[in-house]
């Protein structure tokens, strides 16, 4: 990528995940074919669905509203998750990967998803001023691996500025992966640091409309 060598990151450094939300199965084996690895899902209906059609080193990833209903669902598909922000959420998800059947399966990586706009109730996300806290209490469950912080900019925010704020986060409290940056501003994600892209529109297309 032009955005890594720009400034002296190597395309290893970065994971480009493959958005397939609403584009169907044989669109996500197209990808599998071609070498893609990494791909991201909103919904754990269709997560399920698709994860289940492909080989074993398909690497999925939920990046959509945790629902606690679909917790112990999406543990099942999901490697990594990219939306974790609630300390109930977190329990849940450590109590069904400590269980016992669940024992041998590989760890699963969590980012902790940021909201940059704390003043509105309908975002999801842990505001920048509560996430030490955040952290500390979700360190104390063994099965909960975070390694890094996710988040969607607000349209009215300067795409540099909210990138410099989330990248700044991860600095502070010491966190490996960076999840930042889609179609539209991926570039400026990985000037900023993004170990995690999530390209949806820029590799297939405009979404299908939903009947």
């Amino acid at each position: 990528m032009n955005a890594a060598s720009s400034v002296g990151r190597s395309r290893s450094e970065i994971t480009l995940i493959a958005v397939t939300k609403f584009f169907p199965a044989s669109d996500v084996q197209t990808l599998y074919n071609l070498g893609l690895r990494d791909f991201g899902e909103n919904r754990d209906n269709e997560g399920a669905d698709k994860s289940a059609l492909l080989p074993s080193d398909a690497h999925w990833h939920f990046q959509g509203q945790v629902q606690s209903r679909k917790i112990k669902s999406i543990a099942t598909w999901a490697k990594t998750i990219h939306s974790l922000d609630s300390l109930d959420h977190a329990a849940k998800f450590n109590e069904i990967l400590e269980s016992p059947e669940r024992a041998t399966e590989v760890e699963r990586d969590f980012f902790i998803q940021v909201n940059l706009e704390p003043e509105r109730n309908d975002r999801g996300g842990v505001a920048p001023s509560d996430l030490e806290n955040f952290l500390g209490s979700v360190r104390k469950f063994s099965a909960v691996k975070v390694s890094g912080l996710m988040a969607v900019l607000p349209i009215d925010l300067e795409i540099e500025k909210g990138f410099e704020i989330v990248a700044g986060l991860q600095q502070k409290y010491d966190l490996a992966k960076l999840s930042i940056g889609m179609s539209n501003d991926f570039e400026a994600a990985i000037l900023a640091g993004a170990t995690h892209i999530r390209v949806g529109s820029s590799i297939l297309g405009s979404r299908p409309t939903l009947t």
